[in-house]
């Protein structure tokens, strides 16, 4: 009797033992009847506990295919992926390899991002473990990224093992005694200027980086997703202006980070290196730095505890960073000139702040919060004429 898992998606198959010339005849009447009596969603085979499987075994995964064309088969020995290969049957059917287990109960985390959590593992060893459980289309985008990257001389770790943990899917990394500049500012306040500047350095390495357009996302996609979720509490003149400004930003073939903060830039024996490459893009650097901003400040105008949870150094530590940041960054030592480009920034900046917490209704007071966003959002396009710099 086979074992089997219905979801509203995906009818997944636990296939065990060895199937061969004996017993593929019941177990192909045992399949066709399952799938017949669970006929919605996708069909998986779930190849955990498989041991063997002759070319009789094959045969029926074949003839399963022809009538679920979707099929997949996953959790796959090495020894028998090595048949699926040898019989080129893996060039037929998506079959995807088992994964090490690993755990990271008790381990610290160095970074936190929208599709995941990278935790220290040990010493040398770093993992990003992927908030969705069906992540390993992602983590494979991710790891593309960042050899394209590393390829285009971007500092970057790459990721040399994919693993289970848990229910997710995690990306793993050799750090060897790697420390993140949140880490080392945090042992000592003094190396702020310091480690401003090689973030700086490093910042402007990638945007120093042109990339084929066809090969990462467009940023202005996603401001686009801002824009639209935010129009709703402004004006139809202010909606207009936002949009014309955004518009005009001329479409450039930067390489952007678009989750730069310290937790994701490391020190490695003296060399500076970044991690986290899944919101790798292209596009004009005053929408990375907005991102920016709002990681070290926007939030924190918010609420301090919104950084300082995510960054892990005090509000005053971060706001003095982005500020020596920026003025390495711009390259301006006129404070009005300066003022006036991180006004620029802070207006897509407070964009970002207004749709985070609008779609967010797990926190204390959430129409006082989205009121002080939308007033934030309001004065700063009343001085803003321009977001090109």
């Amino acid at each position: 009797m086979l074992d089997f898992n219905k979801s509203a998606d995906k009818l997944t198959v636990t296939l065990g033992g060895r199937i061969d010339s004996v017993n593929a005849p019941a177990i192909e009447a045992e399949l066709v009847s399952l799938r017949d009596a669970n006929k919605e969603g996708d069909l998986v085979f779930d190849a955990e506990k498989l041991e063997y499987i002759s070319s009789a075994g094959l045969r029926v995964i074949l003839r399963m295919r022809k009538t679920n064309p979707e099929l997949k088969i996953i959790n796959v020995s090495d020894e028998v992926y090595d048949i699926f290969e040898m019989t080129g049957f893996s060039e037929i059917i998506p079959v995807e390899r088992a994964f090490k287990k690993m755990s990271v109960d008790g381990c610290v985390v160095i970074g936190r991002g929208a599709k995941g959590t990278v935790y220290r593992f040990n010493e040398d060893t770093a993992v990003k473990v992927y908030k969705n459980p069906d992540s390993l289309p992602d983590i494979n985008r991710e790891r593309e990224l960042a050899r394209r990257a590393f390829v285009l001389g971007v500092p970057t770790a790459i990721s040399y093992a994919i693993v289970k943990v848990g229910e997710s899917y995690g990306s793993v990394f050799e750090l060897l005694k790697a420390k993140s500049f949140s880490e080392l500012i945090a042992e000592d306040n003094s190396t702020l200027e310091k480690y401003a500047g090689l973030f700086t350095d490093l910042l402007k390495t990638i945007h120093g980086t042109t990339v084929k357009k066809d090969e990462m996302p467009d940023i202005k996609i996603l401001i686009g997703k801002w824009l639209a979720d935010c129009a709703q509490f402004l004006s139809d003149e202010e909606n207009a202006k936002l949009r014309t400004m955004v518009d005009a930003v001329p479409d450039t073939d930067n390489m952007l980070h678009c989750d730069y903060h310290t937790n994701n830039v490391m020190l490695q024996n003296g060399e500076t290196i970044l991690i986290d490459m899944d919101t790798l893009s292209h596009g004009h650097p005053i929408f990375e730095l907005a991102n920016i901003h709002i990681a070290y400040v926007g939030f924190g105008e918010v609420d301090h505890a919104m950084v300082e949870n995510f960054i892990g150094l005090p509000f005053e530590l971060t706001e003095k960073f982005w500020n020596c940041f920026f003025r390495k960054y711009v390259g301006e030592t006129d404070a009005a000139k300066l003022a006036a480009i991180e006004d620029k920034v802070k207006l897509l900046s407070y964009v970002r702040l207004l749709r985070h917490y609008s779609r967010r209704k797990d926190i204390e007071n959430p129409e006082a919060v989205t009121a002080k966003c939308i007033s934030l959002v309001k004065n700063q396009l009343a001085k803003v004429d321009s977001l090109t710099f």
